[in-house]
């Protein structure tokens, strides 16, 4: 992405109330006594009267930032370390392996295709028992004949799509088949660049976007022949399922939106308008999508995927990961995307491991006290998914989260650094034109950020590593955490630590609903919680059910 904008230099500069909004002539003494009750200080008269040319200063150096430009690309010069003292990278065992079945038939029904799993559509593909190009245009038809009432799609990419589905045929017949991806229909979420469309990031101010190059993830998948069909709601910015042109809603209860800003490639993946999809996670856009549309949704460890070509909310906390019908779905597609990339710094090499040992050798504990905290159908939900481990040999050990760290004031850091992102945005008021303006909006929020000290982000920093380091030695003795979904601190302490996490459909809730449980592992070890949610879904057949609207 080499769309320029002028911004400010990174966080420790700009991230203070006292350069925002003050008259071009300079700040008084009645300023920064005002400025001190957002800050929780109080200096004498004399004290606020020395620092005031010292504050002018400041005030000048702010303004100057604002005169040189920066790039979407460009991350600070400081980058986010999850990784405790003294962490050793895992060593790699072997390549992950996928087998494509033999005996995949084409449905009476064609339709039921659209449902199918990544290796039952490889089969059909490989075996020719079915074209990319028919696959290809079987999800474009469900699109435009589904989508109006889901709002899943912002850009339907349908002439690409048939061409690249064409190619693939193509090579396919050749003999030159490039893997299980290959001839597979997918969406990406639409804050990935993709080279001659629009890349709006579900916000208004941005409708008109094109942005040059396209995304590392979307040029990884086209290397391996996979089909490009649509790019999938955002809700604005990142924030929500509320985008510029509506609410995506849930299949499985068109009252009710998809959740989360993923929001567009969980409603696609389970209608059957895209095989697979691929989302992002800054606190929960993955996996609260997931499971509010009951598939499966892995977040893998941070720094796991190139985010080069992806807009930041929080350089220090994004992740991509990939929204699917099954764990194992998940695996081949982020097996495909992991990977280090000269063009994000985040990124490294450390392999991915294929766990193959049986549940009962895998340790695992649970979140006791957060699951038995719940009122609701999902508690007697993720109840059941624990006597289904039982079953398979897996007795949980009970473990709780730590509870003393100061938990109100990390969301400075996603907000502070969303701000430093979105910094023209506020300043050229165009932060205005967003859709959804509320207290809880992400305009509110960026507008919001401005007034959040230097000095207070770097101090939820320092007790974020704090918490790296405790977490860490928590779960260090087990491959496994369970948790719920959405009760308790488990989703913002994974985030702001980096841990992987994938979300897995366990049942209903009384309206018809699917619920979820989450399953937590150790940095980069992706490998743990992908093996035992697919054995909970080779046990169960949760992830074989699919919105009855869109089964037809």
């Amino acid at each position: 992405m080499k769309q320029i904008i002028t911004c400010s230099l990174p966080i420790l500069i700009f991230l203070t109330i006292l350069g925002c909004n003050s008259p071009k002539s300079g700040i008084s003494n009645k300023d920064v006594r005002h400025s001190q009750k957002l800050i929780g200080l109080e200096f004498e008269n004399e004290r606020i009267e020395m620092m005031h040319d010292y504050l002018v200063e400041n005030k000048a150096g702010y303004d100057s930032l604002r005169n040189y430009s920066l790039t979407y690309e460009t991350f600070p010069a400081i980058l986010f370390d999850p990784h405790p003292f003294g962490y050793q990278f895992p060593e790699k065992q072997a390549n992950p392996e996928f087998l494509i079945p033999d005996d995949v038939c084409v449905p009476d029904d064609l339709q039921e295709i659209a449902f199918f799993t990544i290796p039952q559509l490889a089969s059909l593909i490989k075996h020719k028992k079915i074209t990319s190009e028919a696959l290809t245009q079987l999800y474009i038809d469900r699109i435009k004949r589904y989508d109006g009432q889901l709002q899943s799609v912002i850009t339907l990419t349908e002439e690409l799509a048939m061409k690249q589905a064409r190619q693939a045929d193509q090579e396919i017949a050749s003999g030159n088949y490039k893997g299980i991806l290959h001839g597979i229909p997918y969406g990406v979420k639409d804050l990935m660049a993709v080279e001659g469309f629009p890349t709006t990031w579900g916000s208004k101010p941005y409708q008109d976007q094109i942005l040059e190059g396209t995304a590392a993830v979307v040029k990884k998948l086209e290397d391996q022949g996979a089909v490009l069909i649509a790019k999938l709601v955002s809700g604005a910015l990142a924030r929500g399922d509320v985008w510029f042109g509506g609410k995506t809603k849930n299949p499985w209860d068109l009252s009710q939106g998809a959740s989360g800003s993923s929001a567009g490639s969980g409603a696609a993946t389970s209608a059957g308008l895209v095989a697979f999809a691929i989302g992002t996670e800054t606190l929960g856009s993955i996996t609260s999508p997931a499971s509010r549309t009951g598939i499966t949704g892995l977040r893998p460890t941070y720094g796991r995927i190139s985010r080069q070509g992806v807009m930041s909310l929080s350089w220090s906390m994004d992740k991509i990961g990939p929204l699917c019908r099954s764990a194992q779905d998940c695996e081949i597609v982020f097996s495909a995307l992991y990977g280090k990339d000269p063009q994000d710094p985040s990124t490294n090499d450390a392999p991915f491991n294929q766990v193959k040992k049986a549940p009962s050798e895998l340790k695992v504990a649970y979140l006791k006290k957060d699951i038995e905290g719940d009122t609701t159908i999902s508690k007697a939900n993720i109840l059941a998914a624990l006597e289904v481990f039982k079953s398979m040999g897996v007795e949980p050990t009970a473990i709780e989260l730590p509870t003393s760290f100061p938990y109100d004031g990390f969301d400075i850091i996603l907000r502070a650094e969303a701000g430093a992102f979105f910094d023209e945005l506020v300043r050229s008021g165009e932060v205005d034109l967003m859709v959804e303006q509320g207290p809880s909006s992400r305009a509110n929020s960026l507008r919001q950020s401005r007034f959040i000290p230097a000095v207070e982000y770097l101090q939820a920093n320092r007790h974020r590593k704090q918490l790296i380091e405790e977490i860490h030695a928590l779960f260090k003795d087990y491959d496994v955490i369970i948790a719920p979904s959405n009760r308790g601190r488990q989703l913002l302490i994974t985030n702001l630590t980096g841990h992987p996490a994938i979300s897995v459909p366990n049942g209903f809730d009384s309206k018809g609903r699917p619920t979820s449980f989450t399953m937590i592992g150790n940095l980069y070890d992706e490998g743990s919680i992908l093996a035992l949610a697919k054995a909970f879904q080779l046990a169960t057949d949760f992830d074989e059910k699919h919105p009855p609207l869109f089964v037809k």
